[in-house]
């Protein structure tokens, strides 16, 4: 089963490595008549993300949310869980923020869609967020007024009396995510295609070599991040809780192997809820509630990702980049995070789909794609070591018998 994966993973990099290659190559014989081609698939693709961003960023939010109190025996258990999701989950965007600021990559993007923005006030920026028409934010694709709205939805739904209307309206939502997951998966499939059209566009615009550079220290960012995540902070976390995170990371090791590979905590949560109970002996109440919960919203690499690649883009974008602006994306990352579907690539669409609804150079984006199948695999691995960490902390906290 695994050869078979690493087959597919295989195949699928080095098809997004060649249309990179191809692209880049296409742009530098600077034809006109394929310029013009390669605008024309650019424009094409960006218009797709853009009709698809704020439905992606919407849904994913209210179904996650929404489902936070169904299950039974709720309680304690579900308020330790909450805590500690958003506990490492803050700590793994904030790393990533403290990495960022201290080894910035340079620009890749010469000429940007977007310009400098105007200085504002952190009170201005703030009220901008809360929209006065419920409409509005979703024509004008403001995806933090988007978020905002979603949130008090998905929450109005996990606390709502469970009705026929209410029930309802959750299975329309979930079933018009079901559609929209299928339209993002035929979209992926031709995503080479972009790749190469954005990477070709992109290739004029590289100065010196700089975009190897600063893709290289962008990548090295995200992982260094991961991996202080991973090896460090969950790990004190659990000593701090008195629990042995060498023994806890060995017990668990089989769901963490196969979340490398998988690049799905969604796929691995089955291998996941039997290592826990087998070879940690949580009680299954605990488990069973704690584990699907938190891979659909203890996402630690996806909100050090959404972060730090939505800093990047900006950066490229001639967007000033103050330091409340990005602590204000600590926050987004976070709950877009929390938001994300537990599937491979689900963090980088939703990356994608926020960038798109500020309209950032989303091609940018086409560059860091061959490189995020890696990035995938080192931020599941976490998202379920994390997960794993949450579960344990809360059987450790709540004696149930």
């Amino acid at each position: 089963m695994l050869n078979i994966i690493k087959n597919k993973s295989l195949i699928q990099i080095l098809i997004w490595v060649s249309a990179l290659l191809l692209g880049i190559f296409l742009g530098f014989l600077n034809i006109n008549i394929l310029n013009h081609l390669f605008n024309f698939i650019a424009l094409f693709f960006t218009r797709l993300f853009q009709c698809l961003a704020i439905p992606v960023i919407a849904l994913a939010v209210i179904t996650a949310l929404s489902k936070l109190t169904e299950e039974k025996n709720t309680g304690r258990i579900f308020k330790h869980t909450i805590f500690y999701t958003l506990l490492t989950t803050f700590l793994a965007a904030i790393t990533g923020l403290i990495l960022y600021m201290l080894f910035t990559p340079s620009n890749i993007v010469v000429n940007n869609t977007v310009g400098e923005t105007s200085a504002t006030s952190y009170y201005e920026y703030l009220v901008s967020i809360i929209p006065n028409n419920i409409f509005q934010p979703v024509i004008a694709g403001n995806a933090l007024s988007v978020i905002l709205i979603a949130a008090a939805i998905g929450i109005a739904l996990s606390i709502a009396e469970k009705n026929e209307n209410t029930k309802a309206l959750s299975k329309v939502i979930f079933g018009i995510q079901e559609i929209l997951f299928i339209l993002i998966q035929g979209l992926i499939k031709i995503l080479p295609i972009g790749i190469m059209a954005f990477a070709a566009q992109l290739s004029s615009q590289i100065i010196n070599n700089s975009a190897i550079g600063a893709l290289g220290k962008y990548t090295a960012i995200v992982l260094s991040g991961n991996i202080i995540q991973t090896f460090i902070i969950i790990p004190l976390i659990l000593l701090v809780k008195g629990i042995n995170p060498i023994s806890a990371f060995k017990n668990m090791l089989p769901a963490i192997v196969t979340a490398f590979f998988t690049k799905s905590s969604a796929g691995t949560l089955p291998v996941t809820l039997n290592c826990a109970e087998n070879n940690l002996k949580i009680n299954p109440e605990i488990s069973r509630f704690v584990l699907p919960i938190c891979t659909t919203i203890n996402m630690n690499g996806c909100a050090a990702f959404i972060l730090i690649t939505s800093l990047f883009v900006m950066q490229n974008a001639g967007i000033h980049l103050t330091l409340g602006t990005m602590i204000i994306w600590v926050f987004i990352a976070v709950f877009a995070a929390i938001g994300n579907a537990g599937v491979p690539m689900g963090c980088y669409f939703l990356t994608l789909s926020l960038m798109s609804s500020i309209g950032a150079p989303i091609g940018i984006l086409g560059l860091i794609l061959p490189i995020y199948s890696i990035i995938d695999m080192v931020e599941t691995t976490e998202n379920v070591w994390s997960d794993s960490a949450v579960c344990i902390m809360t059987n450790k906290d709540i004696k149930i018998s």
